[in-house]
């Protein structure tokens, strides 16, 4: 049940109804505060927007070694784009949500080809490249060019749902938008960019989804969730749809030599451009064994046979729905194997199969494999 929308404070404020010593004390605790990042050691654009797309919807401690790894091989936006796609993904393996990568390459590819190399500085320009979205330019324009956008995520959400104590549903868009707007107006707009990252930093360390450390805050006084102690109210969000749940058959095809045979993904499919072992979703009344024999004869016009059990299952949640993985050994009786989408394939020694990018729960069952051969 929602909570009914308070008013905003009143008294000795600005006109966006946050006290201006409060926003100062704000940023004050922010440079105190703020945790040592190494994206924050610099306001090249190039690394704002590298850092800001790895942090969506991963943890900064998840993603601090991976862009410790990727500034150093690719220190910017034109080794980037000169880059192969198939290093780009497998730098980016493990992450997840590997549509970044691929929109990462095709903007640092815009950016050479229409701007000369140069990070562009408008938002027009911004959001007219692959991949970058009001959230990632507004983010990009205030940090590294002092443009005074304000910068929303969910950190964000939530520090204002509770300082404001707003208790419509932060799934729905009006409160969304309303919220951008109370963001929008809280801006001090001379430090756009040291004023969003306080407020994501406040969210991300003090004002947290569970146990805030309020008599930490430096906008306790001020917030109304915490004057009517009702913090852990806000926000509220309506129940997330259940995800469903799918079982994965694939098969590892083995050739004479003990090569093995992987596909690649068409680019515009999920885990686009990564490389796999060809398989899918076992259809209703359908055995694993039999999904695997009527996956391969459909993506690669193949007849198998299948071993009797499957040598890896594995399970892995992904951001809509979660699967079991099942890999089976799998020979060759009919046929030659050619992609039926067009996209390559290779017959692949174990020891090589660390040189391809695979989606997560495939390098799982590529680490078996490299173990089972290894010397």
């Amino acid at each position: 049940m929602a909570v009914p929308d308070q008013k905003l404070p009143i008294g000795d404020e600005s006109s966006d109804g946050l006290l201006v010593h409060d926003r100062d004390a704000l940023l004050e605790w922010y440079r105190r505060a703020r945790r040592d990042m190494p994206w924050r050691s610099s306001s090249d654009p190039y690394r704002v927007w590298l850092s800001e797309v790895m942090l969506q919807q991963t943890r900064v401690d998840q993603a601090r070694p991976y862009y410790e790894t990727f500034v150093d091989r690719f220190p910017d936006v034109r080794s980037l784009a000169e880059a192969d796609i198939d290093e780009v993904l497998r730098m980016w393996e493990g992450l997840g949500y590997y549509s970044r990568a691929r929109n990462l390459h095709k903007a640092a590819g815009q950016i050479v080809r229409i701007h000369n190399g140069q990070f562009p500085n408008a938002w027009h320009e911004l959001i007219a490249l692959h991949g970058i979205g009001p959230y990632t330019a507004a983010a990009v324009l205030s940090i590294a060019y002092n443009e005074p956008l304000p910068v929303v995520d969910g950190n964000v959400i939530r520090v204002i749902s509770r300082l404001y104590a707003i208790g419509d549903d932060v799934r729905k868009s009006p409160v969304r938008k309303r919220i951008e707007k109370l963001a929008d107006q809280l801006l001090i707009r001379s430090q756009p960019g040291d004023f969003n990252q306080a407020m994501m930093e406040l969210g991300a360390t003090i004002c947290t989804p569970s146990a805030p450390r309020c008599n930490e805050c430096p906008l306790q006084e001020t917030c109304l969730a915490w004057q009517k102690n009702e913090i852990s109210r806000y926000p509220f969000k309506s129940p997330a749809k259940k995800r469903p749940h799918h079982h994965i058959a694939v098969g590892v095809v083995r050739n004479s030599d003990g090569r093995m045979l992987i596909a690649r993904r068409p680019e515009d499919s999920m885990l686009g451009g990564l490389w796999e072992f060809p398989g899918g979703k076992q259809e209703p009344e359908e055995s694993l064994k039999e999904t695997v024999r009527r996956e391969l004869k459909e993506e690669l016009g193949i007849d198998v046979a299948v071993d009797p059990e499957p040598f890896e299952v594995i399970r892995h949640a992904y951001s809509h729905f979660t699967i079991t993985l099942h890999a089976f050994f799998a020979t060759i009786q009919n046929g030659t194997p050619t992609a039926q989408n067009g996209e390559p394939i290779r017959w692949v020694a174990p020891i090589s199969l660390s040189e391809y990018a695979f989606p997560k729960a495939n390098r799982k069952v590529t680490d078996t494999l490299m173990k089972y051969h290894a010397p």
